[in-house]
């Protein structure tokens, strides 16, 4: 029902900071894959009527939410996370061993 909140408030703190990172960690990469899952899943949720457009909004209670954040949302974020920084690392590799083939060729 809110397992959207937690990447969606990571996705809020990437975006404004985004600046601060550096280059070589493609953070919109991070970007793109956690608003895309929000997006997802908050349109998947609204079709099951599980989100509605008028307070509370949610239509479970906090007793409800919080433990579906924990178990879903949390663990969905870690393994977005994960995902990215993987793409992260065989990009740059892939990147370094481009340029070694460059220098080489020099």
């Amino acid at each position: 029902m809110a397992c959207f909140v937690v990447p969606g408030a990571v996705a809020v703190v990437t975006t404004v900071l985004r600046k601060r990172f550096p280059r070589g960690y493609h953070i919109d990469w991070l970007n793109i894959m956690l608003w895309g899952g929000v997006v997802a899943l908050a349109v998947e949720h609204i079709a099951h009527q599980e989100i509605v457009p008028y307070p509370p909004f949610l239509t479970a209670g906090l007793l409800e939410v919080l433990p579906e954040m924990l178990s879903i949302g949390v663990p969905m974020t870690i393994f977005v996370v994960i995902a990215w920084a993987i793409m992260v690392v065989i990009a740059n590799r892939v990147k370094l061993t481009e340029k070694e083939k460059y220098i080489a060729k020099a």
